[in-house]
């Protein structure tokens, strides 16, 4: 069995272990393996169907698969002497069923429309992963925030304290985006979920073979609309690296601020042990190496599109063998993104927020300044570029009580606050954070009776996503035990 068949009739057999090794895609291979059984099934089934194959050479090769489907694939197969796991399947085929029979599985079809399904369907696997995943942390961050909906805080832009807000507001901030994260994820699946099945080689086959058949047997929304696109592109790879690459982006934002609100400067937050690590020189420590490994992680998802997009740039239709190269960086790359998923979720789901710290911090730096110069506005007739430079002034001379508001007032706009009416005790209010906070009612903002509307909301899209993911991940594995029940009863008739 140890000869790849494939170079019996056109080249000699004298490749050096190697170029063997250079050739061989075997390590990429595994992730396929299992998916190249279920497409050899498929395939058989309409090759039967359509009286392309008889049915003893059918029922003898079903047989080996699904031998191979309940046993694994025979470890001879991932032998680097084969270019693939396909070839080194087809050659373990024939080694148990003969020529005869095991040389005629490949009728109507090519290694490129092989290739391509095997990875489509894999692939697909993963992101139904990845957006159980997402879900699974969404639904972390939403029961935080239902818990912290006035637990105030300080917010920030230029990580400068800039005004407050609540810990909901927060990380729903961060569900948000983790949302529409899940949206390009979903967006690439329906791409994703598309059968190249029977393209063959790129042109297509003069066998009378049924492509909306293997399409239904594997799952497949639709077969592929153009053999030669269906062999060649590679942009459903791209498509969920790079939705990959843009929500590990969100989750290194987040662990980024971890990090920085675990440290002893800030104290926001206290990661949970089993997600921290300590030094091997000082005992003290206590490191966010989680999080840090995630911003790496990050990294990686990105590395693999750049990677990904930069073989595939310059090649010309329809198949190169240059694609090989671009498996890899598919597998690492949503490997990666799934694994962070669900450590994030884990990490945030045991930390604990210190929300008297936070509290303690919301009125540092002045930040309720902007709801001080929106009651000048709102309350005293002041048009707001002026009460912003009012208060602005104030600020710079290092205070916000009446005396310092009133003499900037006169030396800015030549008024008298207090002659309108403002007193000492209406400053103290509109300097209070959970006032500034409670102000704060329209869509989308950090008052907590609006943070309880945006939980309702953002729960029922979770719901229609979860359902959705279900959904698809249900109709995948309904045909593929399908497929099965149907290759057992060729076997049997």
């Amino acid at each position: 069995m140890h000869r790849d068949l494939l170079r019996r009739g056109r080249l000699s057999d004298d490749r050096t272990g190697e170029v063997m090794h250079f050739l061989s895609s075997m390590t990429a291979d595994h992730w396929i393996a299992e998916k190249d059984i279920q497409v050899d099934m498929a395939h058989l089934l309409m090759l039967r169907k359509q009286e392309i194959i008889g049915e003893d050479a059918a029922r003898a090769l079903m047989g080996a698969l699904l031998a191979f489907h309940e046993d694994g694939i025979p470890d001879e197969a991932y032998d680097e002497c084969f270019e693939d796991i396909h070839a080194g399947k087809e050659a373990a085929l024939i080694a148990r069923v003969g020529e005869e029979f095991g040389g005629r599985l490949h009728m109507g079809r090519s290694r490129n429309d092989e290739v391509a399904t095997c990875i489509r369907m894999r692939l697909r696997e993963e992101l139904l992963g990845c957006m159980t995943a997402l879900c699974d942390l969404r639904q972390v961050l939403l029961g935080l925030a239902e818990a912290h909906r006035e637990s105030i805080m300080p917010g920030f832009t230029h990580l400068q304290h800039a005004q407050p807000t609540t810990l909901a507001h927060h990380l729903l901030a961060y569900e948000a985006a983790f949302g529409r994260d899940f949206g390009r994820l979903a967006d690439a699946y329906a791409r994703v979920n598309e059968c190249p099945l029977g393209a063959a080689a790129f042109a297509s086959t003069g066998y009378p073979i049924d492509r909306e058949m293997t399409a239904r047997l594997l799952g497949f929304a639709r077969p592929m609309g153009n053999s030669m696109d269906a062999v060649a592109t590679r942009d459903f790879a791209l498509e969920s690296l790079s939705a990959c690459a843009v929500m590990m982006t969100t989750a290194s934002r987040l662990c980024e601020e971890m990090v920085v609100w675990s440290s002893a400067f800030v104290r926001f937050v206290h990661l949970a042990d089993g997600y921290s690590s300590t030094s091997s020189i000082m005992p003290q420590k206590k490191n966010p190496d989680t999080a840090e490994i995630m911003r790496a992680k990050a990294g990686t998802v990105a590395g693999s599109l750049a990677g990904a997009m930069t073989i595939t740039k310059g090649l010309p239709m329809s198949y190169n063998r240059d694609l090989q190269e671009l498996t890899p960086h598919l597998w690492r790359g949503v490997a990666a993104a799934r694994e962070s998923l669900v450590v994030l979720a884990g990490m945030l789901s045991t930390a604990t927020f210190d929300t008297k710290r936070m509290a303690a911090e919301s009125d540092r730096g002045f930040s309720t300044a902007t709801e001080l110069a929106d009651v000048l506005v709102r309350e005293y007739g002041l048009p707001f570029r002026t009460a912003h430079s009012v208060v602005g002034r104030a600020v710079k001379e290092g205070a916000l009580d009446l005396a310092t508001l009133e003499a900037a007032a006169e030396e800015v706009a030549g008024l008298s606050l207090t002659g309108r009416g403002l007193t000492a005790a209406r400053v103290a209010a509109a300097l209070d954070p959970a006032i500034s906070v409670a102000e704060r009612k329209a869509i989308g903002g950090p008052a907590p009776e609006e943070t309880a509307r945006a939980l309702t909301a953002r729960n029922k899209d979770l719901a229609a996503d979860e359902a959705a993911t279900a959904r698809l991940a249900g109709s995948v594995e309904t045909a593929l035990a399908r497929l099965v029940d149907e290759a057992k009863r060729m076997t049997e008739a």
